[in-house]
């Protein structure tokens, strides 16, 4: 078997080669190439792990025709076009919890500096001077720390804020009351925090909701005399906006290690009276970048060699002890999406993922996504699990979950049902020794088949002779039957037939088929 080929194309901790080679990948340690060289090469990888000097662009995604999975050593992914990586089925995996302790602490760091004005005392003390009677700082306990984010860093913020014995206030979309108070912070909507706010800290991704959430609006809000801090991303402040408050006295001071421009070698606030700036330094302690090097490392390989996904932006999370279990439930899902996806007409608005039984206790989202992966491949091959819930979302599809505990007929079951226009089908399936997939129920009526290779699909009123005329008919075209389900409603009702057949049935044999007596639709399949 091939092993893995991975490209490290960044500056990283050198212990990160050595997990890919020991996890059994190949990898190769190129960095500092142009745009142009990582297009020309890129295309022999599988993996790429980058830090944040490397921008993954759509012309190197495009050029990157066996890249599975992109790997960046730290938080932000603004080098990655993702949307790009997912319509080509690239998982974009990032590492959240490596440096965070580090960002925490960088960022009460730039505090205490702001607070006490301790690089301006520092410069002006080492030239000889002695201003101890211009400098005159504020103290941190007692006061309002706004926290613009409460994730992983931000809480970390808070908790190292509330030892020092700081009230702190928390404006987050996603943070719940429940959170917040286990925390031990006020939840309070964006203009509250302003108006609160002594000092204000940024932790939160840069988005188009977040652009700029710092706005010249914003800043006029905010409680006059107030410190802001942002070790967070550039953008997220409107940097011409902030010098201009700086200057008015509305913000006393500013410490930034992130700027819109990077690296930033000039910036309307370089030069003015308490600012403070570091060249995005948040996760430079060598503690972090050995912790988000091999946790990179370990993600991809888990993911190249094992299937295991984690930490990533555009697939549901997979550990590598879930996906030996998952796998077979996966194979099942891609067969069912794909045999519905054939056979349904007409314009698709909804797509059901019912599981039942055993299969209710499993992880749903990789379920969903597999059939999702098999459904779409009836608009396009270059199809998976990546690119095929963001390509279903691209074309307005209504995905709904169902998740029963109850058992049925089977220990496990996965259901798909569409809604089209002409109506509602659905396929189900079951696992048998819970490792082989199998097909149990077609548009009703229940027939037990493999789904594999060429198949044909038959809809026929049950009448005596019909086999036997099917089966002339193949034979005299020289197609060999692998093997042969029928099911059927009641005697003499509708009956379907679905047939494995050693090489594909041409349109000709098809149109025969079609016209033999009693045949509603015939269909050739792929699997």
């Amino acid at each position: 078997m091939t092993k893995p080929r991975v490209l490290i194309s960044d500056k990283m901790d050198p212990n990160a080669e050595a997990i890919f080679r020991d996890r059994g990948c190949d990898v190769d340690v190129i960095t500092g190439e142009t745009p142009e060289q990582l297009i020309a090469r890129i295309s022999d990888y599988d993996g790429l792990a980058i830090r944040s000097s490397t921008k993954v662009t759509k012309a190197i995604l495009d050029a990157a025709t066996n890249l599975k999975v992109i790997g960046r050593a730290g938080i932000g992914v603004d080098n990655v076009d993702i949307p790009a990586a997912s319509a080509q089925g690239v998982v974009v995996m990032n590492t959240p919890f490596g440096n965070s302790i580090t960002t925490a602490e960088h960022a009460i760091a730039m505090m205490f500096a702001l607070a006490r004005q301790i690089p301006e005392a520092n410069a002006q003390t080492q030239e000889g001077k002695w201003p101890k009677n211009d400098f005159m700082g504020v103290e941190v306990t007692g006061k309002t720390l706004g926290l613009i984010g409460a994730g992983n860093i931000g809480s970390i913020v808070a908790s190292r804020a509330l030892g020092l014995k700081m009230k702190v206030v928390a404006f987050d979309p996603f943070l719940t009351p429940e959170r917040a108070i286990e925390m031990g912070v006020e939840k309070a909507d964006l203009d509250t925090l302003l108006a609160k706010a002594d000092f204000i800290t940024l932790h939160t991704p840069l988005t188009d909701q977040t652009r700029n959430i710092l706005s010249k609006e914003n800043l006029a809000k905010t409680k006059k005399g107030v410190r802001i801090i942002n070790c967070a991303r550039g953008g997220l402040i409107d940097e011409a906006a902030l010098k201009e408050a700086m200057d008015s006295g509305q913000v006393a001071g500013a410490a930034l290690d992130v700027f819109q421009t990077e690296p930033a070698k000039d910036s309307p606030l370089f030069g003015t009276p308490n600012f403070i700036c570091t060249p995005h330094l948040g996760a430079s302690t060598n503690e972090a970048q050995v912790n988000v090097a091999l946790q990179v490392a370990e993600q991809m390989a888990d993911y190249l060699v094992n299937g295991g996904v984690t930490n990533a932006l555009n697939m549901p999370s997979l550990s590598a002890e879930e996906a030996p279990k998952l796998r077979p439930y996966m194979a099942l899902a891609e067969q069912l999406g794909s045999l519905i996806g054939q056979l349904s007409h007409g314009e698709l608005s909804q797509i059901n993922i019912e599981v039942s039984g055993a299969a209710a206790e499993l992880n749903i989202k990789p379920i969903t996504a597999a059939v999702l992966a098999g459904f779409m491949r009836r608009f396009s091959d270059a199809v998976n699990m990546v690119n095929a819930p963001f390509l279903a979302k691209e074309r307005g599809m209504d995905v709904r979950e169902i998740r029963r505990d109850r058992e049925g007929d089977y220990h496990t079951l996965v259901r798909v049902s569409v809604k089209t226009d002409i109506g509602e089908r659905s396929v189900a399936g079951t696992l048998f020794g819970n490792s082989t997939p199998r097909l149990v129920e077609l548009f009703g009526v229940k027939v037990e088949a493999d789904l594999e290779g060429d198949m044909l699909y038959i809809v026929n009123q049950d009448a005596p002779g019909f086999i036997g005329r099917l089966g002339t008919t193949l034979g005299e075209a020289a197609i060999n039957i692998g093997t042969f389900h029928l099911g059927r409603q009641e005697a003499g009702g509708v009956a379907v037939v679905l047939l494995s057949v050693d090489t594909a049935v041409p349109a000709d044999v098809l149109e025969t088929i079609h016209n033999l007596p009693g045949v509603k639709r015939a269909m050739a399949l792929r699997f």
